[in-house]
């Protein structure tokens, strides 16, 4: 059985702070560096320099110590809603929270944005009580799936403990209903699929572990010999086990049709041949409309040892994107670290 990081039953709105702040101290407890570079590219200015500085012979006023520690001081306030509840009133009095901080940021954070009026609202607020600070107050609105992407901008493949964390938090978001626009047009999941690559390939569908969390992604890559050589659109997600009255199906996405329960069963037999448990266990296929063959190379030493998700409209510089058998052919004229 999966153990998650992030509660599922609660009161909803306390836990989804709570939970969100557990991602973040996550996160800084996994790597500091990594947990200030988020602040410095996400909430603060490139002048923010959060980490502990070590001087030797820092000349003050009178004297010169042997050596000093330093850290510039920051606060961060969080409000968090399950809509667009925000109202400027309580926002203004959050401010308030603030002290003497040097850097100061107020997130707003919800499923969706906030609305333009109520935006225009509180920023015309924040900007008279800046104008009696020393150091202002910085708001920034966000989402659920934006922090998140933020934190996934920070690790990489090969943070293995870290990714597991953030796929839970991404799939304890799913299931709470607190990433309801996605993005998920836009991204390419990428699998390992060597042994089971042909399989894939021929079949249209991909299978592993339902335990295992994603967020969600309209694109599934199959990575194989340091590159990524096919890409499909995914059409449906559907769990399949097998108990002693047969085999059970959920349709998590799309279509629960006879060629699909064909084709699970075609997957249990091609993961069994290669040693996996597909019947005692909840497995996820994903299928496919067409696998297109592709050639999106790793240019760095040592292969992924997990998934990697990438966002196909950054790495191909297109607004919007076209069929998956032109993403398959610029694929290959790209590459990845």
């Amino acid at each position: 059985m999966k153990i998650h990081y992030f509660q599922r039953y609660h009161e909803k709105e306390n836990v989804a702070t709570a939970n969100t702040m557990l991602l973040l101290s996550r996160l800084y407890s996994y790597s500091s560096d990594k947990f200030f570079r988020l602040l410095k590219s996400e909430f603060f200015s490139d002048s923010f320099e959060p980490e502990i500085v070590f001087t030797l012979q820092e000349k003050s006023v009178k004297s010169i110590p042997d050596a000093t520690i330093t850290q510039e001081s920051f606060k961060i306030v969080v409000e968090t809603k399950l809509s667009d509840w925000f109202y400027s009133e309580q926002l203004v009095r959050h401010l308030e929270s603030f002290g003497d901080e040097k850097y100061k940021v107020m997130i707003t954070l919800a499923p969706e944005p906030m609305a333009e009026n109520k935006m225009a609202e509180f920023t015309e607020k924040l900007k008279a009580y800046n104008a009696t600070q020393k150091y202002p107050v910085v708001h920034i609105n966000t989402t659920f799936e934006g922090l998140a992407n933020a934190i996934q901008e920070v690790i990489d493949d090969r943070d293995y403990e870290m990714q597991e964390v953030l796929d839970d938090y991404l799939n304890y978001c799913y299931n709470d209903g607190l990433i309801t626009v996605s993005d998920a047009w836009k991204y390419m999941r990428m699998q390992l699929a060597g042994t089971t690559f042909d399989f894939c390939l021929r079949e249209n569908v991909y299978y592993e572990n339902a335990e295992r969390g994603f967020r969600a992604h309209d694109y599934l890559g199959l990575y194989k010999d340091k590159s990524v050589r096919a890409i499909g659109k995914v059409i449906a997600r559907i769990i399949a086990y097998e108990t002693e009255e047969g085999v059970k199906y959920k349709a998590e996405y799309g279509d629960l049709t006879d060629e699909r329960k064909e084709c699970i069963r075609l997957a249990m037999e091609d993961g069994e041949s290669h040693g996996y448990d597909m019947r005692r266990s909840e497995n996820r296929y994903f299928f496919v409309e067409q696998f297109y063959e592709t050639d999106f190379k790793k240019v760095t030493p040592r292969a992924p040892m997990g998934t990697r998700i990438f966002d196909l409209s950054a790495v191909l510089e297109l607004d919007d994107l076209p069929g998956t058998e032109k993403i398959a052919e610029l694929l290959k004229e790209k590459s990845w670290t």
